[in-house]
């Protein structure tokens, strides 16, 4: 659009340069002034200073916020160097979301009753009780492993095989807690490696990916039939997944309505919750990196504040500190 607008301003300015006739005075006497007035040395840095601090000519629709903040290192998100194959990923993913996955969960949640989407649940959600149980004894926290065998234990009796939940009501309390592999491998300080964004398998970490097959390996191991059966292998992953992506439905929309980058959205609120999930392993320990103050500039140093605290708003803070006031004596 600056160049149709351009073109007519500068035909309008040449044609009466053309047409009209010059003085001849004004032109004799104004080449003979500036060399007369400028200096050689002027003539040859004025050019330059011009070029240098012109600005640079750019398009009047583009954002000044974005046209003016500066290029990431390396043009890469820390913690994130597949970025570019993450979006194409992310890409397909959204793709497949909007033609397949979701309209399969919200006509798995319109069809199946609530009481029989709940039972589901809670059966499948008990399964993995065994492989939270492992994981807390391989982080030898051995308070958590016996709640998690007390819970496993009522629900797969009380609870007619984990169809209901006897012991996340109030008068046990013992809810499920999720605890796997790469919760094991963060604890023992194993960092979490690139984030991975995988279809139909959403936001991750290379840490979380090889841990995954070895979370999925404990009952079919352990147990054998049915657990290695094409059709609990099949069900297992689709009617869970199914569950969790309709009853998240109204998160994601909210997540997403104000989202001007959808991906960069998602990756920055699930790394935070992921970190927080590995903090909370360690609650005498600080706080982890990933919770850092996402706005703060990471090639900032860390510097306290030198700065005094204000206490009058019409005081200078620049001011040197007036001693207290003592009183007079009577």
């Amino acid at each position: 659009m600056s160049l149709p607008l351009f073109l007519p301003i500068a035909v309008l300015v040449a044609e009466p340069a053309q047409e009209a006739p010059v003085p001849p005075p004004v032109v004799a006497t104004a080449p003979a002034e500036v060399p007369a007035q400028a200096a050689p040395g002027a003539e040859a840095s004025a050019p330059a200073q011009a070029s240098s601090t012109a600005p640079e000519f750019a398009d009047p629709l583009a954002d000044p916020a974005t046209s003016t903040a500066p290029p990431q290192t390396g043009g890469q998100t820390p913690g994130d160097p597949l970025e570019g194959f993450n979006r194409a990923m992310f890409g397909i993913h959204d793709a497949l979301d909007k033609a397949l996955y979701r309209p399969a969960a919200m006509g798995y949640k319109h069809i199946v009753p609530k009481p029989a989407r709940t039972g589901l649940r809670n059966f499948f959600s008990n399964l993995t009780e065994p492989v939270v149980f492992l994981n807390y004894l391989l982080q030898f926290r051995f308070g958590k492993a016996v709640r998690t065998l007390v819970r496993f234990t009522v629900n797969s009796t009380l609870g007619i095989g984990g169809l209901v939940d006897v012991a996340g009501t109030t008068d046990i309390a013992l809810p499920h807690h999720d605890n796997s592999f790469g919760d094991t491998l963060a604890y023992y300080g194993v960092k979490p490696g690139p984030y991975l964004f995988l279809p139909l398998l959403g936001p991750t970490t290379l840490r979380d990916v090889l841990g995954g097959p070895i979370d999925g390996a404990v009952l079919p191991v352990a147990v054998g039939k049915p657990f290695t059966r094409p059709l609990y292998q099949i069900s297992s992953g689709v009617i869970p997944g199914l569950d969790l992506r309709a009853e998240s439905d109204p998160e994601l929309r909210a997540l997403f309505a104000g989202a001007v980058d959808r991906y960069a959205t998602l990756r920055s609120v699930w790394l935070q919750n992921r970190a927080a999930e590995v903090a909370e392993m360690h609650p005498h320990r600080a706080m982890a990196p990933e919770l850092d103050d996402p706005m703060r500039d990471p090639g900032a140093s860390a510097q306290p504040s030198t700065t005094r605290e204000l206490q009058d708003p019409l005081d200078d803070p620049a001011a040197p500190a007036k001693p207290a006031p003592t009183a007079a004596p009577r």
